[in-house]
């Protein structure tokens, strides 16, 4: 069995040697699992409002995480201690998952790739009063180095547009999500009680969705489910069981291994992954200065990676 962490014993404490590698793996998985919820998320926005789409992933997500851990890893099903835990983490959670989906609306999965990146550096500044975890200065470094790439990016590698200060709706809308995210990540920790990984993703899960059903089970129940086309339930099913599911394992699992700046670290690489999935999906390939930035934000994430927690 995997060596667990203890749940309470020092949240600044880390893991080291192969429990350290297993983190840096899992987040690396991580990072392509969420590239692909951006480009297979704009497949399904264009026919689906955020809202009622959120909420029929979740929805899904909801048995796929009820399977695994009451079925598959045969965890008991029992009510949850101090379930407020749950609501907390689901809210952000589900605030996250609207604005990608809203933003995906307005601009292109590269862009909001590109914000996601942001979040490491949001995360550093979450875990230091949440954690007690302090950024070391070689990470720090790192942090900003890729969050440099991110932003140029964003602006489309556009010098004017930078100075302008010209940011997309869709950009703006996704940042607020991705604060959100940012907060969540250092919170998994704060608000671990030693349940099973798949348990806790249960219940974060169940949070979420109850968030999620007054925005958007109006537009559930309207929608024409025999006109939408076979990418939507292509997208969903992939954002359901791999994405959601999948990541948060994954994100659950490092983030009890692994300080949160470094955790969300590997977001980094997300623009990368993006670029070439939307090239091989045959939906353009980004110009040279976009693909510059996305380089800058894999080298920060390399030199944050092999400093020191």
């Amino acid at each position: 069995m995997t060596k667990r962490m203890p749940a309470r014993a020092g949240l600044s404490v880390h893991a080291k040697g192969r429990e350290k590698l297993k983190g840096h793996l899992a987040m690396l998985l991580f990072a392509v699992l969420i590239a692909g919820s951006f480009s297979f998320g704009g497949l399904a926005a264009r026919s689906m409002d955020a809202e009622p789409l959120t909420l029929w992933r979740y929805i899904m997500t909801i048995v796929v995480m009820a399977v695994l851990a009451f079925g598959a890893f045969r965890v008991p099903a029992v009510w949850p201690r101090e379930i407020w835990r749950f609501l907390v983490l689901g809210g952000l959670i589900a605030i996250y998952m609207l604005t990608m989906f809203t933003a995906l609306e307005f601009t292109s999965p590269i862009a909001t790739g590109a914000v996601f990146t942001l979040m490491p550096l949001l995360s550093a500044g979450f875990a230091l009063p949440l954690l007690g975890q302090k950024t070391r200065p070689g990470v720090l470094a790192g942090l900003v180095i890729a969050a440099a790439g991110a932003v140029w990016v964003v602006f489309r590698g556009d010098i004017a547009a930078i100075l302008a200060f010209d940011v997309g709706t869709g950009e703006v809308i996704f940042f607020f999500g991705v604060i959100c995210h940012a907060l969540y990540v250092p919170l998994i920790r704060r608000f671990d009680r030693g349940e099973p990984a798949v348990a806790f993703g249960f219940w974060v899960t169940a949070g979420a969705t109850v968030w999620l059903i007054a925005p958007g089970i109006r537009g559930l129940v309207q929608t024409d489910f025999s006109a939408l086309p076979l990418a939507v339930y292509a997208s969903v099913t992939y954002l359901a069981v791999v994405t959601t599911a999948g990541t948060f394992l994954l994100l659950q699992y490092a983030s009890m291994r692994l300080p949160a700046p470094k955790v969300l670290g590997y977001g980094y690489l997300t623009p990368s992954f993006i670029i070439l999935l939307e090239g091989v999906l045959g939906h353009g390939w980004a110009s040279l200065p976009v693909l510059a930035g996305a380089l800058i934000t894999a080298c920060g994430l390399a030199l944050m990676a092999f400093l020191p927690d």
